[in-house]
């Protein structure tokens, strides 16, 4: 457990500032309403996300939409928690990267759970492109995963005698007959 809890703390960072400034943008501004912050890149919004990450399958129409996201969340949450807790405590990038897809993942399940919808309030754009609106629960997801795609290139490869201990990777087997 002891291992754990820096991960632990940092996951319960991420919800608490997720779920804060959430709160803070629900209390502070319209639905829809968009506040510039940097002129021609960046706006404070407050928008409801009814689908997935970035806006994806918002426009899905489907009985009970929020409660089957909801338990496909807490599906990927436990997958992703029990992988966390096997990893070695040597693994501290990828410890690092899951704490912080899981802390992500729960404050935006807090929202699906409690409103169902996720309150996104960053908008990101340039001229006519747009990045669909987010919120640091979906940065803290993107950085987490950026991390693991990160810690995977810089893993050096296994060879087949890693995989399989006591075949010799060098010996030839085409054509053997065992």
């Amino acid at each position: 457990m002891k291992r754990h809890l820096p991960y632990l703390l940092l996951m319960a960072a991420i919800v608490l500032l997720d779920q804060g400034t959430k709160a803070l943008v629900a209390r502070s501004l319209d639905l829809h309403e968009y506040v510039p912050i940097v002129d021609g890149l960046l706006s404070l919004s407050h928008v409801r996300n009814r689908g997935a990450a970035f806006g994806l399958l918002s426009d899905w129409d489907v009985p009970y939409q929020s409660v089957l996201l909801a338990v496909l969340s807490l599906c990927a949450l436990a997958a992703i928690a029990f992988y966390f807790l096997r990893l070695p405590a040597a693994a501290r990038l990828p410890r690092l990267a899951l704490a912080l897809v899981l802390g992500g993942a729960v404050g935006n399940l807090i929202d699906r759970a409690r409103l169902g919808y996720v309150v996104d309030f960053l908008h990101v754009y340039w001229r006519r492109y747009q990045w669909p609106d987010f919120n640091v629960a979906d940065s803290a997801i993107t950085v987490g995963v950026a991390l693991l795609v990160l810690d995977i290139l810089r893993s050096p490869e296994t060879s087949p005698a890693d995989a399989k201990p006591g075949i010799d990777a060098a010996a030839p087997t085409a054509g053997r007959i065992d």
